[in-house]
C-alpha cells in the first residue's frame, strides 16, 4: 500500500475549499480571537479598576462562570449534535447567535457605578454568565464545523490558517483600540460604553458571512442515536488522543492567559512603561500573524504535533530572556521580545487549532457517530477554564501580593483614574507569575505533545477506514486490520 508524501497534496477534489469558502469561515474566528485578547487583557483590570472590586471577588466571578460553563457546557454540545433543521446542525446556532455576540459582549464591559460593592459584584456575574453562554454555542458551532468543511489532513491546516489569521488580525485590533477608545473619552466610564458598542458590533457582523459561506455536510444528517447522556458527555475521555490534545491545550492555554492577564500589571508596575502595553501586544500579535505561514508549511511537511513544539519551545526560550527586561531596558529590547513571544504563538495557534479538526474522525472510529458539538462543546470549554483558572490565579495572588489600586477622583463630572505606587514584594510576586508559572506549564505541554499519534500517514488510514464504513460496505481483512490498528494507537 502507498502512501503519499507529506508535502503532496492529498485531498480529493471534493475535499478542496475555495478561496473564498475559507475566508467566509475565517472571519468567524474574528470573535473567539478578539474577545480572548480583551478579557485575558483588560477584563481583569476593568473590573479592579474601574468597577472596583476586590481582586479576590473578581477572580472568583470568572470562576463561578466556568462551574456554570462546566454543567451548560456539554450539553449545548449534545444539542448541537441532535439538531436537524433545512439549515443544518450548525448554521442556526450562527444566526442567532449574531444580534446575542453584540448585545452580550456590551454587557460585559458596562461600567456599572451600583455603591454597593455586593450589587456591582453580582451585576458582573449576570453579564458574565450571559456572555459566556453566548460565546459557548457560538463558538462551539464554528468549531465544529471545520470537521465538515473538509475532511482531508492538509485542508485543514489551511483552514486553521485562515481562522487564525482572521483570529490574529482581530487580536492586533483588540490589543490596540479598545484602550484608544477609552482615553479618547474625557469619562473612563463612557469610554467602556463607547467601546462595548464598537466591538460588539465588531464581533457580531463576521458571523453574516460565515454563515453564508458555510456549508454542512448531508452524510453527517442521519437521523441521531437514542439519547445516552453517559456516552456524550464520559465516551470522549476514553479516546487517548483526545485525551492529549486536550491536555497539549490545557497547558499551553492556562500559560497564554496567565501572561495575557498580567502583562498589564507588567508594563506599568515593573517596566514602567504602561501606555506602551497595548503597543507591545499589538507587536506580539503582528508577528503571530506573520508567523501562520511559516508554520502552516512546517506543519504540511513534517506533522501538527512537531509543528506545535516548535512554536512552544521559541517561546519558552524568548520567556527565559524576559528575566532580563527591567525599567532601564533599551525600548528596542522590548519590542523583540515581544515579536519572539508572538511567532512562538502562531505556531501553537495555527497547529493546536488544525488538530482539533481530526479528533472527531478518531471518534467515529469508535462510535460511529459524528459528533463534532460535543468535542466543540467539550474544547470551548477547556478554553474558558483555562483563562478562569489563569486570570483565578493571578487575581489572587496580585490581591495577596499587596496590589494598590488606583485612586479614582472625580472633577466636575468626569471620572479619572489615578495610579498608585507598589511594594518590591508585588513586583517580584509579578515578574514570578509572568515567568516561572508559563515556562512549567509550556514544559508540560510539549511533554504531552510527544505522546500524540495522530499524523499525515495515521489520518490517511484512518479516512479511508471510514469512508467504507459510511458507504455501508463491509470492511475487508486488510481494512478491518487497518482498523484495530489503529483503535489500538489512536484510542488505546
Amino acid at each position: 500500500m502507498t502512501t503519499a508524501t507529506p508535502t503532496e497534496s492529498t485531498a480529493p477534489p471534493e475535499e478542496k475549499l475555495s478561496f473564498w469558502r475559507k475566508i467566509g469561515y475565517g472571519v468567524g474566528d474574528i470573535y473567539g480571537g478578539g474577545t480572548a485578547v480583551i478579557l485575558s487583557f483588560y477584563y481583569l483590570v476593568f473590573l479592579t479598576d474601574v468597577i472596583r472590586l476586590n481582586p479576590a471577588l473578581a477572580g472568583t466571578v470568572i470562576l463561578i462562570s466556568k462551574l456554570y460553563d462546566s454543567v451548560t457546557d456539554p450539553f449545548e454540545g449534545v444539542l448541537s449534535d441532535r439538531t436537524r433543521t433545512k439549515l443544518g446542525r450548525r448554521r442556526p446556532y450562527l444566526l442567532a447567535g449574531i444580534p446575542l455576540v453584540f448585545l452580550s459582549f456590551f454587557a460585559l464591559f458596562y461600567p456599572v457605578d451600583f455603591e454597593q460593592e455586593s450589587s456591582r459584584f453580582v451585576f458582573v456575574i449576570c453579564t458574565y454568565l450571559f456572555f459566556s453562554t453566548i460565546v459557548s454555542i457560538v463558538m462551539l458551532n464554528y468549531n465544529a464545523l471545520q470537521s465538515e468543511l473538509s475532511l482531508d489532513y492538509d485542508e485543514r491546516t489551511s483552514l486553521s490558517s485562515a481562522r487564525i489569521f482572521f483570529s490574529a488580525l482581530a487580536s492586533i485590533v483588540c490589543a490596540l483600540v479598545p484602550m484608544e477608545i477609552v482615553k479618547a473619552s474625557s469619562d473612563v466610564h463612557q469610554g467602556y460604553i463607547v467601546m462595548g458598542l464598537v466591538f460588539g458590533a465588531f464581533f457580531a457582523i463576521p458571523y453574516i458571512f460565515t454563515f453564508l459561506s458555510a456549508r454542512e455536510r448531508k452524510e453527517f444528517q442521519k437521523p441521531p442515536e437514542k439519547l445516552n447522556l453517559r456516552d456524550n458527555l464520559i465516551e470522549p475521555f476514553r479516546v487517548r488522543s483526545f485525551v492529549i490534545v486536550l491536555l497539549m491545550f490545557v497547558f499551553a492555554s492556562i500559560a497564554t492567559d496567565t501572561v495575557s492577564s498580567v502583562v498589564v500589571y507588567f508594563m506599568k508596575y515593573h517596566m514602567g512603561r504602561g501606555d506602551e502595553a497595548n503597543y507591545v501586544a499589538g507587536t506580539m500579535l503582528v508577528f503571530q500573524v506573520i508567523a501562520l505561514g511559516f508554520f502552516a508549511a512546517y506543519s504540511r511537511r513534517t506533522s501538527k504535533r512537531r509543528a506545535f513544539i516548535l512554536g512552544l519551545a521559541i517561546w519558552m526560550v524568548t520567556m527565559l530572556f524576559s528575566l532580563f527586561l527591567g525599567p532601564e531596558s533599551p525600548f528596542i529590547f522590548v519590542y523583540i521580545f515581544a515579536a519572539c513571544v508572538g511567532i512562538g504563538l502562531g505556531g501553537y495557534y495555527v497547529s493546536i487549532y488544525a488538530i482539533f479538526p481530526d479528533l472527531p474522525d478518531v471518534d467515529e472510529l469508535r462510535t460511529g457517530e459524528r459528533r463534532e458539538g460535543i468535542f466543540g462543546a467539550l474544547i470551548t470549554l477547556t478554553r474558558k477554564f483555562s483563562g478562569a483558572i489563569g486570570i483565578f490565579i493571578v487575581s489572587n495572588v496580585i490581591g495577596w501580593a499587596g496590589y494598590a489600586r488606583p485612586v479614582e477622583q472625580v472633577v466636575d463630572g468626569v471620572t479619572k483614574l489615578i495610579d498608585q505606587p507598589q511594594s518590591d514584594q508585588f513586583v517580584l510576586v509579578l515578574r514570578v507569575i509572568f515567568v516561572v508559572v508559563p515556562l512549567v506549564l509550556l514544559s508540560l505541554a510539549i511533554f504531552t505533545a510527544t505522546r500524540l499519534p495522530l499524523n499525515h500517514q495515521t489520518h490517511a488510514e484512518l479516512n479511508r477506514v471510514l469512508a467504507v464504513r459510511r458507504s455501508g460496505v463491509e470492511l475487508t481483512p486488510e481494512l478491518q486490520n487497518e482498523a484495530d490498528e489503529l483503535t489500538r494507537r489512536l484510542i488505546g
